[in-house]
């Protein structure tokens, strides 16, 4: 499924607790400057009517009149009827029923789609980020492997996921797929993932290392700062806040490519602080169990950290070998490294989610007939 030549344009928007980012896409790319606007995220009407200026506004700028809306919003939300749930995030939503997809659709005159942004952003690395990079270093060496499956994980204010197998999103019957954030928290196994990969977590694990109130704790970009020795702080406590972040984020990503056998692709916004953590994240999924009989590999295939030069290089060699047909001459060349690459998202997060947005869209649009 390619969308790289679609002249249809679809509005989009990633939608946060603090921001609203608007766009308008064309054949897979950003056809306007995307629009910034704050979310309101306290006051329904305000914050509605900052949807549809944001709109409005992208609208305008378009090439052509836009052939749908569609974008990421926060659940809870039925996904398919465009009604809004009890966000945490967005209190003006507080009580939920908010039919925000049939109020634009009213207002456009337009199909509208509502998705998840953690499954909106790994269908956009799959459309025209991480995955075709993969697959263009392999083609590019002359390794006969593609990759066709991806999860995509967003790490900041908390952990999103998203799951695309062949060009399609795995959207589950409840608009479920993918929700990594709920998977069970290594580091402390009464609690979720989420407590151990975001925001508030590197600045919890900072702020008990360096025997500090957690009020006191630095942002995360502080933090990654001071674990660099680029600004004062406990540069210790910096580096294990985020070396603990990767160990848990790679036990949950471990058991997501147990199930899905894909790419893993990073986004959000602590992965400016990949070099604190993706060494850690990867270095877990490779771990084994320890069981009576001894150790067992936690994967059947082996995660490469595809940031890193030589472990990209391994990765993209593979082990190729050419093995004769059986009773014939003839011979077939295949690669029978099991493997998954891990890395960061070669579009932004943003840009992700809205070429995600896009693809969803026209994808339905066209099953409609």
């Amino acid at each position: 499924m390619s969308y790289a030549k679609d002249p249809r344009v679809v509005l989009t928007l990633d939608a946060g607790g603090t921001n609203f980012v608007f766009s308008a896409v064309q054949s897979d790319r950003e056809v306007v400057e995307p629009l910034t606007l704050p979310s309101n995220a306290h006051e329904l009407q305000a914050c509605l009517d900052t949807i549809v200026e944001g709109f409005s506004k992208v609208k305008e700028k378009a090439p052509t009149a836009p052939a749908a809306i569609s974008f990421a919003f926060p659940g809870p939300v039925d996904y398919p009827l465009g009604i809004i749930g009890n966000l945490g995030n967005l209190p003006a939503f507080k009580g939920g029923g908010v039919a925000l997809g049939p109020m634009l659709e009213e207002r456009f005159g337009i199909p509208v789609f509502l998705n998840n942004d953690g499954d909106l952003f790994a269908l956009g690395e799959a459309m025209a980020g991480f995955l075709p990079w993969v697959n263009g270093l392999l083609e590019a060496a002359g390794n006969p492997r593609r990759f066709r499956n991806l999860f995509g994980a967003t790490l900041g204010t908390g952990f999103g996921g998203g799951i695309v197998g062949n060009g399609h999103l795995w959207i589950g019957d409840n608009s479920a797929g993918g929700e990594i954030w709920l998977t069970r928290n290594k580091l402390d196994i009464k609690s979720n993932i989420e407590e151990a990969v975001s925001i508030r977590a590197i600045r919890r694990v900072y702020a008990r290392q360096a025997g500090i109130d957690f009020e006191e704790a630095p942002e995360p970009k502080d933090i990654y700062a001071i674990g660099k020795g680029e600004q004062a702080g406990n540069r210790k406590a910096a580096v294990e806040a985020f070396r603990s972040m990767g160990e848990a984020a790679g036990d949950a990503l471990a058991s997501a490519v147990t199930l899905v056998d894909g790419l893993v692709v990073i986004g959000g916004g602590l992965t400016g602080a990949s070099g604190l953590f993706l060494p850690a994240l990867v270095a877990e999924m490779n771990a084994p169990y320890e069981t009576p009989t001894g150790p067992l590999v936690r994967l059947e295939m082996t995660a490469f950290n595809l940031e890193d030069p030589e472990e990209r290089a391994r990765f993209v060699k593979g082990a190729v070998k050419e093995v004769v047909v059986p009773g014939s001459t003839r011979t077939v060349t295949y690669d029978p490294l099991e493997r998954v690459g891990v890395g960061l998202s070669r579009l932004g997060t943003s840009k992700a989610v809205a070429i995600g947005a896009y693809a969803f869209a026209l994808a339905a649009l066209d099953a409609a007939g």
